[in-house]
């Protein structure tokens, strides 16, 4: 059985890949890249301020995301806990605060 990549007679094989020069195009006639010139930026100027609000309020937004998430993940690992407690048939699965009680 030869390995991956193996010749029939032990021997190993170079594959060589010829690159085409700099203009070279696709089986189709177009350039492998389409134009790019639809992506650049306009003589307008940068509006810094605004950009970094928009940054700002966007790691607010996935801040809160990631806060949300680790609550949630909690107090299902926290249900989770207390139905398997009380499915194995234990008692006080549920632990109560009375410190803030009148008493």
């Amino acid at each position: 059985m030869t390995g991956h990549g193996a010749a029939p007679d032990g021997e190993q094989r170079v594959v060589r890949f010829r690159r085409g020069p700099a203009g070279t195009r696709t089986l189709a006639g177009r350039p492998p890249v389409d134009d790019l010139s639809r992506y650049e930026r306009g003589d307008e100027p940068d509006d810094y301020r605004h950009r970094m609000l928009v940054n700002a309020a966007a790691f607010l937004f996935v801040l809160g995301l990631v806060g949300a998430g680790f609550w949630l993940a909690e107090t299902l690992a926290d249900w989770r806990r207390n139905q398997d407690c009380a499915l194995a048939g234990h008692r006080n699965c549920v632990p109560v605060d009375v410190s803030g009680g009148r008493y």
